[in-house]
């Protein structure tokens, strides 16, 4: 147990709302954010109600002005398949599209929030990441995504509801599951803009984040020992810190510190540009392909393995922390409001809380409230608070020792149980061998003897396993023991000894590029499909050699503009000298074949004469 000293606690029997508002975090923004937390209510009264049949057709429910909480958990029966979803924007014509895009520039230059991106995401990887990139983003064309002018025009809508509301809100809910007393934080956001305002992944209606703070009792307080942040590509125990991991949790007066993610509302620990991944479905086969490509590169022939993977794409999520910055002691607070079970559009509205946009991977559709999933199913993060964040296996440091000591006892019964059997296996099998040997050079019992030595074979192998088991016994008893004095030690652990991913900023794009390489990166993939394409229309037949060169000068530019030439062309070399191995092996397979053979012959004929002269 770490030192509690410099610790916030609070009083067990204090009130949810007193725990809530002790641990309340502090959020800060990255400049240029438009949406920010907001309660759920005024966003309903501004929302319609609809439902898309399994059809493909839809229609509202209620229109936008009439929706109240009641109406929202209002039961509709309807068929399966149906989803029921709100829409914040309603559907626009081109001059109010080009409206609200104008004013949505206006708003943003006048409140002073312009975001500033940097160098942009595309210098960060690859070509070859690139080319992934320019599949996954014509794959909009394909799928249901939410318009860009979407964005700007809930943007003024928000602002709007800001404007007359004037709060920021939190959902807080408190929960105690396993010895742990868990304060939820829910935030509810209007839109996410990743993808129209960062160059993100995604845009969608609504967005839900969610941090947590784990509690234990102590002396008849409640302490903070561990926090998790809800973020991308990371899972379990990867989302916690804990609390006095001073190079990780930021604490403003006992408060935990958020950096939000621009547009994506993502929560991170540090400050900084994050670079997510989106990791494309391929099949299983292409993965085993590439993996006997990479053990020949790397095993055979002793090239460099990059180690990355060529099937993502590079996102950055911009959490800078230099806007605007909402909590405890900062300009602007927080409005808690209690959620449960009992609240009725926590538990009884399972539809999106934003518009269904059809699309096939979810990414651009609205997400469901903080209790379900887009398809109804019960969220994990709320039923099992503390598998979202790996603490299921974890008890509370004040009974550790309590429990190590009863697993110790019980193992310590277990041993001296397996002493005893083990004796008397013993003793079987001795009794039997010598049973055998009597039996041995009696034809006439040669049925009864081997019956009675599969019996036997079957009686060693229970008595090896019941060993094995008490060899195995004795070390976790011995580890129990060495965990127990360190416990008793008041030792303090690695505070990030159970983090198998740590989620750090990348160092700033503009200190690893130049505009010259930015420029490259935006426009290569297309200049290299249009070189493509120029050379199937001027070629008599499929042009692949055209096509090898041109990639090639592409690889060597690209090379040359990161500073990577000599490693490039070193790569380079060894491929085309494999390539060139093929074509040989191809074109003459018949003299390579008798080469390998005669090679063969020969080395066995040597083989052979040495052991003659021996």
């Amino acid at each position: 147990m770490s030192d509690l000293s410099d610790r916030p606690t609070i009083q067990v029997t204090a009130s949810d709302l007193e725990l809530l508002r002790c641990f309340e975090p502090v959020i800060r923004f990255t400049q240029g954010e438009g949406f920010y937390p907001t309660g759920v209510e005024p966003y309903v009264r501004r929302c319609s109600l609809w439902i898309h049949h399994p059809d493909g057709s839809e229609e509202p429910l209620v229109p936008e002005g009439q929706l109240t909480m009641r109406g929202l958990v209002e039961q509709r029966p309807s068929p399966f398949g149906a989803i029921h979803f709100l829409r914040f924007v309603p559907p626009l014509s081109l001059a109010e599209s080009r409206e609200a895009l104008a004013a949505a520039s206006r708003l943003r230059h006048q409140s002073g929030q312009v975001f500033q991106a940097g160098a942009g995401r595309l210098t960060r990887g690859g070509l070859l990441p690139r080319l992934v990139d320019a599949g996954f983003s014509a794959t909009l064309l394909l799928r249901g995504t939410v318009p860009a002018v979407t964005a700007a025009a809930a943007q003024l809508r928000y602002h709007a509801m800001a404007q007359e509301e004037g709060e920021y809100v939190y959902h807080g809910r408190v929960v105690r599951q396993g010895g742990w007393t868990i304060l939820q934080y829910w935030f509810f956001y209007a839109y996410n803009s990743w993808r129209s305002g960062y160059h993100g992944v995604n845009d969608h209606e609504s967005d839900w984040e969610m941090i947590v703070v784990y509690l234990y009792e102590a002396d008849g307080r409640l302490v903070p020992e561990w926090i998790g942040y809800a973020s991308h590509d990371f899972h379990g125990a990867d989302l916690r810190r804990r609390w006095d991991d001073g190079e990780e949790l930021e604490l403003v007066d006992g408060h935990p510190v958020v950096y939000a993610g621009a547009g994506s509302h993502a929560s991170y620990f540090r400050p900084g540009e994050y670079q997510a991944e989106v990791n494309l479905a391929v099949p299983g086969w292409v993965h085993m392909a590439r993996e006997g490509w990479r053990r020949f590169w790397v095993d055979v022939l002793g090239q460099p393995d990059s180690g990355q993977s060529d099937f993502h794409i590079p996102f950055v999520d911009y959490a800078r922390g230099d806007g605007l910055c909402l909590g405890p002691e900062q300009l602007e607070g927080w409005t808690p409001v209690l959620i449960s079970e009992d609240t009725p559009w926590v538990s009884q509205y399972r539809g999106l809380w934003g518009l269904y946009a059809r699309d096939p991977i979810s990414g651009e559709n609205a997400p469901a409230g903080p209790m379900y999933n887009r398809d109804g199913s019960p969220r994990p993060s709320w039923f099992d608070p503390l598998g979202f964040a790996g603490l299921d296996q974890v008890p509370p440091p004040p009974q550790e020792l309590a429990l190590l000591a009863q697993r110790q006892a019980e193992l310590r019964q277990r041993q001296e149980a397996l002493w005893e059997v083990v004796a008397g296996k013993t003793t079987e099998l001795q009794e039997l061998g010598a049973e055998l040997k009597a039996m041995e050079g009696n034809p006439h019992l040669a049925k009864p003897y081997h019956e009675l030595e599969k019996r036997v074979q079957e009686l060693s192998a229970s008595a090896t396993g019941l060993l094995r088991e008490q060899a195995e016994t004795l070390a976790l008893l011995d580890s129990l023991s060495d965990r127990i004095e360190h416990v008793e030690s008041g030792a303090i652990d690695d505070p990030r000894a159970h983090v198998h991913h740590l989620a750090a900023p990348v160092p700033p794009a503009t200190a690893r590029t130049s505009r010259v390489v930015e420029t490259w990166a935006a426009v290569s993939i297309s200049l290299l499909l249009l070189g493509i394409a120029v050379l199937v229309i001027t070629s008599k037949s499929l042009p692949w050699i055209g096509i090898g060169v041109l990639v090639i000068v592409f690889v060597l530019v690209e090379a040359l503009l990161r500073g990577r030439y000599e490693t490039t062309v070193a790569t380079l070399t060894a491929v085309l000298a494999l390539i060139t191995a093929i074509v040989l092996v191809v074109e003459f397979w018949k003299m390579a074949l008798a080469g390998v053979l005669i090679a063969v012959a020969l080395f066995l004929l040597g083989q052979k004469a040495r052991e003659l002269r021996g």
